[in-house]
Parts: C-alpha cells; sequence; structure tokens
C-alpha cells in the first residue's frame, strides 16, 4: 500500500481550518485563543473538550481524546484514513496523489469488488424466484424493506448457480474463487460454496460487499451458518455484520448491542433496535473491540446464559480491557435457556429488549464474580487468590479513573492494596554537581519542548548542529527529535507531532504539554525559546568544563591533549 507522504499530510492539515471541520458538527464556545465545546466521544455536563486554531488540534481533558482533523472525520464521521484525507482534500481544493489512490485500491482489489457485488445481486435475484425462501423469511418476520436494507438473498440449490450464472471466463471464474465464493473437492471438481442457503452479504466500512453468511433454510440441512472463508478483503477477526447498516441509522451511534447470529441482527432491526451487530463465528477479537469502541462509548454483549456464552462473554472482556479507557462502558446481557436476542424481540419488542439491556451486567460486576467463582472470600488465602488473579488484567487497563476505580474495587474485596499508616519519609538532599552547587532543574527543557509545541514553526529560528545536545539531561534527547522533526517538516503543526510519536512512551507527556495554554504572543515565545536554549548551551559548556576539570584532577594539566587545552582555552575565554 502506497503511503501519503508526511509533507503533503502536513500541507493538507495547514490548509484545514479545524474550527470549522469541527464547529459544523460540534457547537463550538469561543474562549479566549480556542473555542469549548461538550466533548462528542464521551457523555459529559460541563465542556471538557477545546479545539486550538493555532495548533490545529482538539483535546478533551475528560476523555482525553485528541488529534488533527483527520482523526477528528475518522471518530466522528467513521471514515478510514484514506477516505478521511480525501473529504479535507476536497474541501480545501487539492489533490491526493494518484498513485496513493491506486495502490489502495489497486485492479484486482476493484475486480474481487465488483465479483462479491455481482454475487449479492444474483442471490438477490434467486431470492425473488424462490418461493421456499420468501416463506422461511416470512416466517423469520422480515419485511421487504428489511430485506432490502441488509441486501438479503438466496443461494440456489444445485453446484453451479452461481458458477454458470457469472463464472464464463477463466479470468471470471478465477476472481470468484479468489473472492471465496467458489469450493473444490478432492477430485479438482470446482463448484458454488454456498447451496440452498439465505445469503446475508457481509459489507466493510464502505459499504462495499467483502464477504457472505449463508443460513439453512431447515435444521438438518448442514451448518447452521457458513461463512466465506478468509481473502485479502475479508478477515472475520476484524469485521462486524450489521456495523454499515447500523452506521447509516444513526448519524451518532448510542450504543452498539453485540449478537451472536446474522438472524439476530436482522430481527431487531425489523422491531426498531437498530444498533445490533454481530461477530462472524468467532469470538471477540481485539480488532473488534476497538472497533466497537470506535464507533459507540456503550457497548452491551448479549450472549445465552449458558457455559457456553459466559466462555464467549470472558473472551470479550480479555479483547475489551486493555481499551477500556474513561468514558467508555461495556454491559453483559445473559438470555434465557432457549432464547436469543430474535425470540426475545418477537415476544417482548423493542421495549421489552431494552429493558433486559438496562437490567444488563456491568463489565466490573461481571468480571469480579467470574474470577471470584471457585474462591472462598472469607479466608485470606482466597482473597491472595482472587488479587493475583485480577492483577495481570488490571495491569493492562489504561490509565485513568476506570482503572483506579478497579483497583480500589478489588482493594474492597481483598484488602491487599489498603495503605497501611507509616511515618513521613524524609526528602532527600537535592543533588548536587561537582562544583558544589544545586543540580539545574528541567524545566528548561521542558520549557522549550511547551513553547515548540505551541508554535512549532520556532525549531526554524535556530540551527545545527546543537551544543546543548550533549548534555546530560532528561529530555534533551526528545527536544533534539522534536527540532530536528520540524525542521525536516517544517508545515507540521502539534497534533502532527503528535501522532509522529503515536505508541511512544513520550506521546502522553507531550500530550500534556500541548495541550498547555500558554500567555503571550509569537514573537514573546520566540524569545523565551531562544532564550531557553542559550541557558542550555551555558549549562553545555558548564558541563564540559567540569569533565576536562575532572581529567585535570585524574592526569594533570600536561596530560590534556592538545585538542583538550584548546577546548578549555575557549572554554574560559570571554562570550560576547
Amino acid at each position: 500500500m502506497a503511503r501519503l507522504s508526511d509533507a503533503f499530510i502536513d500541507d493538507l492539515l495547514a490548509r484545514t481550518d479545524l474550527v470549522e471541520i469541527i464547529g459544523t458538527r460540534v457547537p463550538l464556545k469561543r474562549q479566549g485563543r480556542e473555542y469549548s465545546a461538550r466533548c462528542p466521544f464521551h457523555d459529559e455536563r460541563s465542556p471538557s473538550f477545546t479545539v486550538s486554531p493555532t495548533k490545529q488540534f482538539y483535546h478533551c481533558f475528560g476523555c482525553g481524546a485528541h488529534g488533527t482533523a483527520i482523526s477528528f472525520l475518522m471518530n466522528y464521521d467513521r471514515l478510514e484514513f484514506l477516505d478521511a484525507v480525501e473529504e479535507l482534500a476536497k474541501r480545501v481544493g487539492v489533490e491526493v496523489p494518484r498513485d496513493t489512490r491506486a495502490s489502495n485500491e489497486d485492479g484486482e482489489s476493484r475486480d474481487l469488488y465488483a465479483a462479491l457485488d455481482a454475487s449479492a445481486k444474483f442471490f438477490q435475484t434467486q431470492l425473488a424466484q424462490n418461493p421456499k425462501a420468501q416463506a422461511y423469511l416470512e416466517r423469520r418476520g422480515v419485511d421487504a424493506e428489511n430485506c432490502a436494507r441488509f441486501a438479503i438473498g438466496y443461494a440456489p440449490e444445485g453446484f453451479n448457480g452461481l458458477k454458470d450464472a457469472l463464472g464464463t471466463d477463466e479470468r471470471r471464474l478465477r476472481l470468484l474463487d479468489k473472492s471465496g465464493m467458489l469450493s473444490k473437492n478432492d477430485s479438482g471438481r470446482v463448484y458454488d460454496k454456498f447451496r440452498d442457503r439465505v445469503m446475508f452479504p457481509i459489507f466493510d466500512r464502505r459499504g462495499r460487499v467483502i464477504a457472505f453468511g449463508g443460513r439453512v433454510l431447515e435444521k438438518d440441512d448442514g451448518p447452521k451458518y457458513l461463512n466465506s472463508p478468509e481473502t485479502a478483503l475479508f478477515h472475520k477477526g476484524r469485521e462486524l455484520y450489521g456495523l454499515w447498516q447500523v452506521r447509516q441509522a444513526h448519524a451518532k451511534i448510542p450504543r452498539l448491542i453485540v449478537v451472536e447470529g446474522y438472524m439476530d441482527v436482522v430481527a431487531l432491526f425489523q422491531y426498531g433496535v437498530t444498533q445490533a451487530v454481530a461477530t462472524l463465528g468467532t469470538a471477540t477479537t481485539p480488532d473488534h473491540a476497538e472497533l466497537l469502541f470506535r464507533n459507540a462509548a456503550d457497548v452491551y454483549f448479549c450472549f445465552d446464559g449458558d457455559k457456553a456464552g459466559r466462555g464467549a462473554a470472558w473472551k470479550a472482556v480479555e479483547s475489551i480491557l486493555p481499551r477500556m479507557r474513561d468514558g467508555r462502558q461495556a454491559f453483559f446481557l445473559f438470555l434465557p435457556d432457549g432464547e436469543d436476542p430474535d425470540t426475545i424481540v418477537r415476544s417482548e419488542g423493542a421495549a421489552g429488549f431494552d429493558a433486559r439491556l438496562h437490567d444488563a451486567t456491568s463489565l466490573s460486576e461481571f468480571f469480579f464474580n467470574e474470577l471470584s467463582k471457585d474462591v472462598n472470600l472469607h479466608s485470606l488465602e482466597g482473597k491472595a487468590r482472587l488479587a493475583e488473579r485480577a492483577k495481570p488484567y488490571l495491569a493492562n487497563v489504561p490509565d485513568g479513573a476506570f482503572r483506579d476505580l478497579m483497583q480500589q474495587r478489588l482493594t474492597e474485596i481483598t484488602g491487599v492494596g489498603a495503605r497501611a499508616p507509616s511515618a513521613p519519609t524524609p526528602s532527600p538532599p537535592p543533588a548536587r554537581t561537582s562544583r558544589g552547587t544545586p543540580a539545574p532543574k528541567q524545566s528548561l527543557v521542558r520549557a522549550a519542548i511547551t513553547l515548540l509545541l505551541q508554535q512549532p514553526a520556532l525549531a526554524q529560528a535556530i540551527e545545527p548542529p546543537y551544543l546543548f545536545g550533549v548534555l546530560r539531561q532528561p529530555g534533551v534527547a526528545l527536544l533534539v527529535e522534536l527540532i530536528a522533526l520540524v525542521r525536516e517538516r517544517p508545515d507540521i503543526g502539534t497534533g502532527g507531532i503528535l501522532d509522529h510519536f503515536d505508541g511512544r512512551e513520550e506521546q502522553a507527556a507531550l500530550q500534556k504539554l500541548a495541550v498547555h495554554s500558554l500567555p503571550g504572543n509569537e514573537a514573546h515565545w520566540r524569545e523565551e525559546f531562544l532564550d531557553a536554549l542559550a541557558q542550555l548551551d551555558r549549562q553545555t559548556r558548564q558541563q564540559r568544563e567540569d569533565e576536562l576539570k575532572t581529567r585535570i584532577n585524574e592526569v594533570g594539566m600536561t596530560g590534556l591533549t592538545p585538542a583538550e587545552k584548546s577546548e578549555l582555552r575557549e572554554l574560559h575565554s570571554p562570550r560576547r
């Protein structure tokens, strides 16, 4: 896949008015240099979401959401990266490089999408001609509107219906095979993979058919569900059936309900519950969890109440815990024996199903209940066992209020982690340099980095090499890297810098510094930035002078090399 150049992205973001992009979707209120609103990514009563037009960067102090115009469109409009880039490019009148667009959807990919789309249309035509399949859907209460919404079709009996209709030459046969629509037996005979089944097309996040699920009409006619194999376009651990339809039904998705089967999704939609999705015959994966929370802050997992259903729920817990940032919620609804969402919504309607969701078990309650099942919490040994079991799971929860509260709940149950009273520990004396003076504070480096994040163009005010680059202080290497990054990418903004450090341990600290609102103007910031660097240079010279003096103590003045003697004279010479 061709990658858009950093220069193109930086230029695109520099041309984009972030306030306009967000302001057309979220009511913004001006507050000084910045704008504020209630965060669109989590529920809150008072505004904690800020947008900075100078930094071209948004940040929520409540849930931690932050980023550029691209990430905002990806999260709010639920666009893929390239779609978000093309949306911005269209707004500012620039062209996305053709080689990037072409390589992101090459010729064969387009042909595979076309083959799958043609297959979906074939199955829909067959449904219109097959009374048996129509009767099945009528019996399940699926009306014509919902059939059209999900593009439901029917794969005819026999081994060659689709193959004869679409595989009219070798090239078409190869595409049908590569898209997972054909099978081959031991003798080499090629035939339709799906036969005598109601067909449910699976759509990607751009509304393109990428695979199918087929359901038998009668219980004893083979496996209940048959899914497409994994292909170049389809990876079942990354896709959710029905998500495309949910997106079409909601400008902002209030919640997502994860169920097990295609018909469960269709039935819930039929009765007005239009937030249902299904995993594709697999347990909830980390990719599923990320996709779910990217689309809704509240996720409900709806499973059978038997052992298998609870096992599936625990698999979901393992995938979602590392993604439980503040503002996100997960719940578990376990259904009575013999019931599924389809039967529940038929008998109780949308209101009855909503009432069950309202009483669903929270993630935290389910987590501690499951881990405590065979533990005697009335004994110290049992409490210790629960604490040890919970420890690796809680270690994976992101820092924030939810992690703190989960740890607090574990302490309430087990007593582990409760602080015993202790005498205050005296603070150690400040470290001192070889000259006997207190060690230099880190605030100069921090100040320079903060100023650079406020106004990245400040990096253009200095030229390499940087004397302070060898200064032994925390953060100096990061400061040098930031300056080099901005000089290499002169159009980069605050959001672009944070994107560059995405996934690195420095990002969290940089994000905190980026949201500071500094007094003054660009001229004032430039003066402060250059002064901070000048002071760092002076500290670097002092550091080198101390090193040379230590060396003199070890080997004497005569033991210094000519270069070291010259360097010492230079350090002692008065500076203009």
